[in-house]
């Protein structure tokens, strides 16, 4: 069995310290709203606490920048994650910087 390391997987509060300096007004709070909304899904402990792996780290970064940098309601956000998910080619969202 190719169990995962315990380093791979982080708390919400971990995920909280490495998205703030790029993000500084996310919260734990809107961290579970993405997840309430599908955009999301960190596995759970036998206890339930939320445990998220590099690539929940880099959805959620994708996430907040596709928010912040294009102004993309969550809806979009998810068709375009869902499509990505499907293995579809999908364009990078909004223009090339340097416009």
């Amino acid at each position: 069995m190719n169990a995962q390391p315990a380093r791979s997987l982080m708390t919400i509060g971990d995920v909280l310290g490495l998205l703030r300096p790029e993000f500084p007004d996310i919260t734990i709070s809107k961290i579970r709203f993405l997840e309430s909304e599908g955009l999301v899904e960190p596995e759970r402990s036998p206890s339930g606490y939320r445990k998220f792996a590099d690539a929940d780290v880099e959805r959620l970064r994708f996430v907040l920048t596709a928010q912040r940098d294009h102004y993309l309601p969550l809806r979009v956000i998810r068709q375009h994650l869902q499509a990505r998910d499907r293995g579809e080619n999908v364009p990078p969202l909004g223009p090339a910087s340097g416009t």
